[in-house]
């Protein structure tokens, strides 16, 4: 990357939220990556507007990292910016049975807040190890709940730094998808729609789903939780299993014994071990059934 950009970065951007040649296995739950050009932490919308107008002018290429949950970064790393959202994009407002969120959030702070507030809806995402904005791009989902059920808006930055806000139903929301898949917008805030519950009972359903995930996945090893979406009429980790892929290797990447549905870091995994055992897995579940998997995993870098 253009040194001249990291210069004109430090004039909008304070020194000290700047990372030059940022590690992005620190930065991901797969705990893999090479180093990322430059990672910014941003902390308000003016920042945002001015770092977003000057990556687009220069032509340099950015993405939006939240926990990094869902993200495999190339052991080459990735020749571009890095944007977290932090500060102002890290809190909560609520107003009768509506909350406001900021993008950079995660989602269990935003549940444990929900709870307090007696409101009831996103019980479905405690656990999810993701923050706002990530959940906002995927439609995160679990336990038959997902993101658009209780999304009643969105407030979005454009590559020009404008903001718009659009409703739930703008956002194009459907299965593991998006509108943020597809347009070149940046989630900043949502407002989630929820129902009043009593407070005891909203925390025993938040913890009775913390309490499956922590039975039936592998939370012991990084991962990015499930690897492959669900394909119609298929469940991915029983096509896995059914494929005889439980504890395959591939260097330090395997198949997870305890939910074929997750690929695991099991000590020393590359990017590349993850990603060559992920299309093993495709085409083997393939092979046997005739089932294109499709990546959940996103990946970020050259590959």
């Amino acid at each position: 990357m253009n040194s001249s950009v990291l210069v004109d970065l430090k004039k909008i951007v304070s020194e000290e939220h700047l990372l030059v040649d940022a590690p992005m296995k620190e930065y991901t739950t797969f705990k893999t990556g090479g180093p990322a050009a430059v990672l910014v932490n941003i902390y308000g919308l003016n920042e945002l507007s001015a770092v977003v107008r000057l990556l687009k002018e220069k032509q340099v290429p950015y993405t939006l990292v939240g926990n990094g949950s869902n993200l495999l970064v190339s052991d080459k790393g990735y020749d571009g910016v890095v944007i977290r959202l932090r500060g102002s994009f890290d809190g909560f407002t609520a107003k009768g049975n509506v909350i406001e969120s900021g993008a950079g959030a995660t989602l269990s702070r935003l549940c444990s807040f929900a709870a307090q507030e007696g409101l009831s809806g996103l019980e479905f995402a405690y656990g999810i190890p993701g923050t706002v904005g990530g959940a906002l791009v995927m439609n995160a989902g679990a336990y038959d709940g997902e993101i658009a059920g209780v999304v009643s808006s969105v407030t979005l930055m454009d590559p020009e730094g404008k903001i718009k806000t659009v409703s739930g139903k703008e956002m194009n929301f459907s299965y593991r998808d998006s509108l943020l898949k597809h347009e070149d917008y940046i989630a900043v805030a949502a407002e989630f729609t929820l129902t009043k519950g009593k407070i005891e009972d909203i925390q025993f359903k938040m913890q009775d789903f913390l309490g499956r995930r922590k039975s039936k996945q592998p939370l012991e090893y990084p991962s990015a939780g499930s690897t492959f979406k669900r394909p119609e009429g298929f469940f991915a980790g029983k096509l896995i299993e059914d494929a005889g892929l439980a504890g395959r290797f591939v260097g330090g990447a395997c198949v997870s014994k305890k939910h074929c549905g997750f690929i695991v870091n099991d000590g020393g995994a590359s990017s590349e071990d993850i990603s060559n055992l992920m299309k093993i897995v495709q085409d083997e579940v393939f092979a046997k059934f005739g089932v294109m998997l499709e990546p959940e995993v996103i990946k970020l870098g050259n590959f």
